[in-house]
């Protein structure tokens, strides 16, 4: 009996515990509900809060930028308003203008008619006078005419000369400024810089040791090397430096060549300084050729002989008051081919002429001669167009100018060698030298003022009329003359032009 008394407290306890953990069980899972409902709240709440903020953050946004649109709109209206103005009052002006027209032509139409009218009353009264002369004069008709042609001319001379003069003076400053217009045009797109090249070679060397080389037993080497390339070789204090001299470009090259051989095979000796002076001048000769081609390539100069390009390569090693001969001709040639096409002249021709100009230089220690008559023997050997020769002779105004391209070319002469900084002179002995020319010619009596033109090639000198007579004007450009050359030092000519000009001033009222 006690055994199932424990039995069955035993099943009610166990009753008894499953409804407790039953109970708990459910409270825990009520908790955790509440928890999870909390959370759920607590995010809904800051996600409907970070919405609301987006949502504000956007209806700003919208709000500034609806607001540019609006600005921008009402820019633009603006625009169109004061386009629309402006349209309004061109179109306004343009009526006033058609107005206006269309007064001054019926005025015209008015005036032409008056000046048919009397026009027609001069024919009247001129065949009216025509008959009253026959009739005084008893003279005939061809007679009367002749009279009164004579009479007319007579009154309208004076008249005619100044309108002829005036003519001519509209059309000589015309013809200037389109020639300035040419000439400066063609100088601004070719500014080349210049410089100048000197009689004097430097060749490094490694070591002050390889000079006593050089000079050889008893100067035996250099004596050698200087009689087969007819330089000098100047050997001094200077560090790691030997100075080749001579006043011919193409021998100091080929020494230079020669001198740089001898010194990286290091044997210095007259059998290999003859041999390397051979082949240095074979070498130079290979170069002419190539700067000859090369020239012609670049200036766009087709059909010259080889043998022309060949001595046209010499100029490379040709000065000419410092400025190198080829890049000068190539310069000009470029000057003269723009000039050319400006002027409606054969282009190939000024620019071959202006190629060839100095040819002359290359051969003129060798041949007799100047170098213009020079080059104008080696085209007219090797085959050159007439034309080309005529172009190229007159560049120094030893012959005609017989074409127009001779005229570009001689132009074009001018400007690349007498251009500041062309040629050796500095700029700031260029400017003293012009205002050593003005100084002169305003130290004599009468002058009134003087300019220095065309980079000192000429002074232009104005006098005043009632101090200078004609005859002591021509005296006064010869004193000139004569004082800039015993006072100033100059390469070329330099002209003198005197002016002495009335000027009577009258007022009508």
């Amino acid at each position: 009996m006690s055994l199932k008394l424990v039995f069955t407290l035993l099943a009610v306890a166990g009753i008894v515990g499953i409804a407790v953990g039953y109970v708990l069980r459910m409270l825990i899972a009520l908790s955790k509900k509440g928890t999870a409902e909390h959370y759920i709240k607590e995010v809904t709440l800051k996600a409907s809060e970070e919405a609301k903020k987006i949502t504000l953050k956007a209806e700003e946004e919208a709000a500034e930028v609806l607001k540019g649109v609006r600005e921008e709109l009402k820019e633009k209206e603006d625009k169109i308003k004061k386009t629309e103005d402006r349209l309004i009052s061109k179109e306004d002006l343009l009526d006033k203008r058609q107005t206006d027209i269309d007064k001054e032509v019926e005025a015209m139409k008015q005036r032409i008619q008056e000046l048919r009218d009397k026009k027609e009353k001069i024919d009247a009264m001129e065949n009216q006078k025509l008959e009253e002369l026959q009739k005084v004069a008893r003279l005939t008709e061809d007679e009367a005419r002749q009279r009164l042609i004579a009479n007319v001319e007579q009154k309208a001379e004076e008249d005619l000369l100044v309108r002829m003069k005036k003519l001519e003076m509209n059309g000589n400053e015309n013809l200037e400024r389109k020639a300035r217009e040419i000439l400066t045009m063609s100088i601004q797109r070719l500014a080349n810089s210049v410089s100048p090249d000197i009689f004097i070679t430097s060749v490094p060397i490694q070591s002050d040791e390889l000079k006593g080389k050089i000079i050889g037993k008893e100067g035996r080497n250099i004596k050698a090397f200087e009689r087969e390339t007819g330089v000098e070789v100047i050997i001094d204090d200077t560090p790691g430096a030997i100075t080749i001299s001579c006043f011919d470009p193409v021998r100091r090259a080929v020494a230079k060549l020669a001198l740089e051989s001898l010194l990286l095979d290091g044997r210095i000796q007259p059998a290999k300084i003859e041999k390397e002076v051979e082949k240095a001048k074979l070498d130079i000769n290979k170069i002419i050729k190539e700067k000859g081609e090369q020239a012609a390539l670049e200036c766009g100069v087709f059909n010259l002989d080889p043998r022309i390009l060949a001595i046209l390569g010499r100029l490379y090693f040709r000065t000419s008051y410092g400025q190198n001969v080829l890049q000068h001709s190539i310069e000009m040639t470029h000057i003269a081919g723009m000039i050319a096409q400006e002027l409606g002249a054969d282009v190939a021709v000024a620019k071959a002429g202006a190629l060839t100009h100095d040819i002359g230089k290359a051969l003129d220690h060798e041949v007799q001669g100047t170098h213009v008559e020079i080059g104008r023997r080696i085209l007219q050997k090797f085959g050159a167009n007439e034309m080309i020769v005529k172009a190229m002779e007159a560049h120094h105004e030893e012959y005609p100018y017989e074409t127009l391209e001779s005229r570009i070319v001689q132009a074009a002469d001018s400007i690349s060698g007498s251009r500041p900084g062309a040629r050796r002179d500095s700029v700031e002995n260029y400017i003293k030298r012009l205002a050593d020319l003005e100084a002169i010619a305003n130290g004599f009596k009468g002058v009134d003022k003087c300019y220095a033109l065309q980079a000192g090639r000429e002074i232009r000198v104005f006098v005043r009329p009632n101090e200078i007579s004609d005859l002591e004007a021509t005296n006064m450009a010869r004193d000139i003359a004569v004082k800039i050359e015993s006072e100033l030092k100059y390469p070329g000519e330099i002209r003198v032009t005197v002016i002495r000009e009335n000027k009577i001033v009258e007022i009508a009222r």
